[in-house]
């Protein structure tokens, strides 16, 4: 159960002028980019028995390298409850601008989404500074479908805004926070808060340990249950995270237990687990896989469960 909207006028204010960004690093980049192309996938199932399928094509004419690229992508789209289906097309820009080490710069993509007869523009981009050597600042924005059967019939769709700030507390200590409003096209509003205290034991082993609290509060209750819409939701979880590069591949994995309190009355263990692998990203070829579950509560029951596969693999040429 995913994602909800403002304006398409609104939204394209902060594409566009991302898009100019990069379209002028292009130009002023002195580096020798090349082209390339490459397939996509992401599929998820969960306890509901919704599975959703993206394949997509991606063909990149300017990619320096995987974090500093132009590019499309036109990606088909399946979805599937029991005897409910439903299928759709987008076709989306890309673009990428960001520092490998420290992580600043911009991302963005932008694209037309047509399903069941609805048609929407949508976004996911992201910007990043470091105004100090302690502080990074984010600014978030997605507008996307929900992707359930009913919001899916409906044409419901989300616009979710946020910013985020990382605060390093000493060499082994991070804190990091957000605030975010979600708008849904049926008039609904999440307010969105989230706090993760991360320490590093070691410097060099790519462990760390966890604290994590998110809350959100719906300004509607009734959606006519087209989505999961408690009127105040909050999850408190601990969690384990690993990474480790070896010869420019980075492997991640990420472990988590909560426990989650729907409406101030009811409370449920959470899961969570997470595992990513990536190429070098200065490589010929660039490839990412990511595979994840969690375990929660929906209007179904206490013991939904989603999973999640993802892949893509970009050849330069």
């Amino acid at each position: 159960m995913r994602r909800n909207s403002a304006t398409a006028s609104f939204l394209l204010v902060p594409a566009l002028a991302l898009l100019a960004a990069a379209s002028c690093q292009a130009q002023e980049e002195e580096k020798p980019k090349t082209m390339a192309f490459g397939p996509e996938f992401y599929l998820t199932n969960d306890s509901d028995h919704f599975q959703s399928r993206r394949v997509s094509v991606e063909f990149f004419p300017a990619f320096e390298n995987a974090d500093r690229f132009l590019g499309f992508r036109l990606g088909d789209y399946r979805y599937k409850q029991d005897s409910w289906k439903r299928s759709g097309q987008k076709l989306t820009f890309l673009a990428r601008d960001i520092e490998t080490r420290t992580a600043d710069g911009g991302s963005m993509e932008a694209g037309v989404f047509e399903q069941g007869g609805h048609t929407l523009l949508t976004l996911d981009g992201s910007y990043r500074i470091s105004p100090t050597k302690s502080t990074a600042v984010e600014f978030l924005i997605t507008r996307d479908w929900v992707e359930t059967p009913k919001s899916l019939d409906r044409g419901i769709d989300f616009t979710f805004v946020g910013v985020a700030a990382d605060q390093r507390l000493g060499d082994h200590v991070t804190l990091v926070g957000l605030v975010a409003q979600q708008y849904f096209s049926d008039g609904n509003r999440r307010d969105h808060g989230r706090l993760r205290l991360i320490y590093q034991p070691s410097l060099d082993l790519g462990l760390t340990l966890q604290a994590r609290y998110r809350t959100y509060r719906s300004t509607h209750d009734d959606v006519d249950r087209a989505y999961f819409n408690p009127t105040s939701y909050s999850e408190s979880m601990f969690a384990i995270g690993w990474r480790h590069r070896f010869q420019g591949w980075t492997a991640s994995v990420t472990a988590g237990l909560g426990n989650e309190t729907i409406n101030h009355d009811m409370s449920q263990p959470t899961r969570l687990l997470d595992v990513s692998l990536q190429s070098p990203v200065r490589g010929a070829h660039v490839f990412r896989f990511g595979a994840g579950y969690s375990r929660s509560t929906t209007f179904a029951g206490p013991s939904y469960q989603y999973r999640y596969l993802r892949g893509e693999w970009i050849i330069r040429f």
